[in-house]
């Protein structure tokens, strides 16, 4: 049997609101009863649908994350969000494989055609958004390589591997700023290797050592 969360939302906390709330309480959980669901929690909440700090919605998705839920069910996309808001978490709930259903398509929602566009050109652009990220990691691994970097020796013992991943020391980005590494390389490079920075936390770290070795010599 699917696990279901129902999501019920509306704009303000007018009276004809709320009892829309209650009326789309009641339609899901009867549209969830006619599926088959277990309902594992009921989420109502009045929020604006332009954004997306919602708390009942940020409850909706740690169920999804947590594997606690496996369907969710709303009265229709609009419930969701509107504008930007609606486009980004649709995005979300589709690249998890997240099921919604909706009372109003009395099933899985059925998006429209310039909906179904924008899901595949979010798609499109995350594919590639990977692969440049990828290619950078390579470029920069390459590059230290090229200029005399040697990981298996530089980070022997470093605890390297594994779903957790190490903050880079600063002797290595030491090292590869002495290589002539550009802090984006230092940072691609050092990722490939398993440590989670970025060219910010590099130049950040870099800054600071030299300031400190400025004072120890002044």
């Amino acid at each position: 049997m699917k696990r279901c969360i129902i999501y019920c939302r509306v704009s303000t906390r007018k009276d004809a609101q709320q009892s829309s709330l209650e009326r789309q309480k009641a339609e899901l959980v009867d549209l969830s009863e006619k599926k088959g669901f277990q309902i594992v929690d009921i989420i109502v909440e009045s929020a604006s649908g332009y954004s997306i700090e919602r708390e009942g919605l940020l409850e909706v998705m740690d169920y999804f994350t947590e594997e606690k839920a496996d369907v969710l069910c709303v009265q229709d996309d609009t419930r969701l969000g509107r504008g930007n808001a609606k486009v980004a978490l649709l995005h979300q709930l589709f690249k998890e494989n997240i099921p919604v259903y909706t009372v109003k398509d009395e099933g899985v929602l059925q998006l429209s055609e310039t909906d179904t566009m924008l899901m595949d050109i979010l798609s499109m652009v995350e594919e590639h958004q990977r692969k440049l990220h990828n290619l950078k990691i390579k470029r920069g691994m390459k590059r230290a390589v090229e200029n005399g970097y040697r990981p298996e020796n530089n980070l022997k013992h470093q605890g390297l591997g594994g779903r957790h991943k190490k903050v880079a020391p600063i002797e290595e980005i030491v090292r590869l700023r002495n290589l002539e590494l550009t802090f984006h390389d230092i940072a691609a490079t050092l990722r490939g290797f398993g440590y989670d920075v970025s060219k910010a936390t590099v130049h950040r770290r870099y800054r600071e050592y030299m300031k400190k070795a400025g004072d120890n010599l002044g």
